[in-house]
This record gives C-alpha cells, structure tokens and sequence, in this order.
C-alpha cells in the first residue's frame, strides 16, 4: 500500500492485461501507485511538481504503447521498469534546460533502459544467426538439434527416429552435429 494516498498497487500482470483490455480503472491506479515516487525523484533533481506530472505522462505513454504494439517483454518490476523510463526522460529534459549538473539523486533501484534495449536486441541478432546456422547444417543433423534442443526430445527417441543402434550413438552423431552447428555459427 502507498502510505501517503491509500492507493493500491495493481499487479504487474494487472496492468499489462489492463492495458491490453482498455481498462481506464488499471490506468487510473497506475498513475496514483507510483506517482509520489516520481514526484521525488524531479523534486530531489532540479524540477518541480509540473515537471513530474509530464515526465510521468510520458513514461505511461510509453508503456501503454509498448504494451499495445504487442512485443513488450518485463524483465523487471514493473515499478523499476517506470522509474527507469523517468529517470531517462528526466535526465533528457534537464540536458535540454541545461539544469544537468552531472549526476542525478537517485533514491530507487532502476533499470538502464538503453542497456536493456542494446541486450535485447543482441540476443535477437544472436537468435537469428542460429537460425541461420541451422538452416545451413543440414539433415539429419538439423533435425537432431531441433528433436532435442527445441522439442526437448529425448536421446532414446533420437535414436528410434534415426535408427541408430543406441542412445549413445544418437548422442556422439548429436555431438558431431552440434559441432558443425557451432563452427556454421561463428562463421558468420
């Protein structure tokens, strides 16, 4: 509970689905839940109440974009996630009045945005040169890495699939697959 408005904090799931479902009473108490926290954070950093009021509009905005675009992953609290998305948008704002005076006063756990943009998209290009890898490797070899890595097939099942005399020949030609997989990998 938030001492100083009584307000209850939604759920992180809450508020996703809330805002995937249009609900206007999820949003209401969004904006009541982590306000005050903001509000401290512009007031402790050169601004004021108005300022809050904007850079929290923003950082809702955002989210509720994210959110509605369909590809938003949290990997974080929810809470974390908005003071993160304000603490940027505030340190831009300050920059831009020139009131940026080198550091900022930081009284929550936040989360880099930019670093977790950066780390998600990496692990997409990653993802993607994988892809491609397999693509490359061949039968039965391609196979095998799916039945396994992707399928969670077990070694025995490879081995009646492939006709392998036993499960550890599956696995040594499993191996070997994973192998070239690699080698296709940092090839490119």
């Amino acid at each position: 509970m938030n001492k100083h408005l009584n307000v209850e904090f939604p759920a992180d799931s809450e508020v996703i689905i809330g805002i995937l479902n249009n609900s206007d009473s999820v949003l209401k108490r969004l904006y009541l839940a982590y306000f005050p926290m903001i509000l401290q954070l512009v007031l402790n950093n050169n601004g004021n109440e108005d300022d809050a009021k904007d850079v929290y509009q923003e950082a809702i905005i955002v989210l509720y974009n994210k959110v509605k675009r369909g590809d938003f992953e949290l990997s974080s609290k929810l809470k974390t996630y908005i003071y993160s998305i304000c603490r940027r948008l505030w340190l831009k704002r300050l920059k831009q009045l020139n009131r940026y005076g080198g550091d900022i006063k930081d009284f929550e756990e936040y989360l880099p945005v930019e670093e977790e943009t950066d780390r998600h998209h990496e692990k997409d290009v990653q993802l993607n040169k994988m892809g491609e890898a397999l693509k490359l490797l061949g039968e039965p070899c391609k196979t095998i890495m799916e039945d396994f890595y992707m399928h969670s097939k077990s070694m025995q099942d490879i081995c009646e699939r492939f006709g392998y005399t036993n499960a550890d020949n599956a696995k040594t030609q499993k191996y070997k697959c994973l192998q070239r997989l690699k080698k296709l990998f940092f090839q490119q």
